[in-house]
């Protein structure tokens, strides 16, 4: 299985076209960590000689998408130079990504699958917070809403299904469980995860000069905290 790991990544990336002005970058046909780093590691050499006409980048899974003006991009030469970039990086496990800090206040009216979580998988609610804060989670990218991170290294011990009918509304800074995944949700929104805890932070603030508060790339580790210090924060952040 080791072995099959080391070859998922392309030996060159594979370009395919999306709509008029996006250009798709492939870099495996499988999900994992080291393919994941490859692409931020990607994302920061791209960005640190940025091609004429190149308008955003949108990293994901395994694969980014290059924003382009039409008129200003020789997009032979642009994949020429892709190429290029592309077998300059390397795995990338020495990139110092950030490490997130996220306060949780898990169950009561915070979290209120978080019994259903732990019966599921046999855990005590004790346990399932020990489990859930004690680890350093990739972001593997940002989706679904604006800054809503896709965490990955979600421990099997949590693995717990989606609810069959989706929340119509779930809260801001909700944290949920969703089959092998985690993540936040940073507006009120529909939802379908397993909801165990909520952040007093706003992951996303179109006012502030940074609208997101975790970007893909980063590491991200949950802190629990007591509903009093709850609101505190979200005073202190308000």
């Amino acid at each position: 299985m080791d072995k099959e790991k080391q070859h998922t990544i392309f030996s060159q990336p594979v370009f395919r076209h999306v709509g008029e002005r996006g250009l798709l970058i492939e870099f495996s046909a499988e999900i994992d960590l080291e393919t994941n780093q490859k692409i931020h590691a990607f994302c920061r050499l791209l960005e640190d000689d940025l091609p004429e006409g190149i308008v955003e980048i949108i990293p994901s899974y395994r694969s980014l998408v290059l924003v382009y003006e039409p008129l200003v991009v020789d997009m032979p030469k642009l994949q020429e130079k892709l190429v290029i970039l592309y077998g300059d990086v390397e795995s990338a496990t020495d990139l110092n990504a950030e490490i997130v800090e996220i306060p949780v206040c898990y169950g009561g009216e915070f979290g209120e699958d978080l019994e259903y979580v732990a019966t599921h998988n046999g855990l005590s609610v004790d346990q399932v917070i020990s489990i859930h804060s004690g680890t350093v989670y990739p972001v593997y990218m940002i989706g679904f809403t604006p800054g809503f991170p896709y965490l990955g290294g979600l421990s099997e011990k949590l693995h717990t299904p989606r609810l069959a009918t989706p929340r119509t509304l779930v809260p801001a800074g909700s944290v949920g469980i969703a089959n092998n995944q985690t993540g936040i949700y940073p507006i009120d929104s529909p939802g379908g995860w397993q909801l165990i805890g909520r952040c007093p932070y706003k992951l996303f603030d179109p006012l502030r000069s940074n609208p997101f508060l975790v970007k893909a790339g980063d590491q991200l580790r949950f802190i629990p905290v007591s509903r009093q210090d709850f609101f505190a924060l979200q005073t202190e952040t308000t």
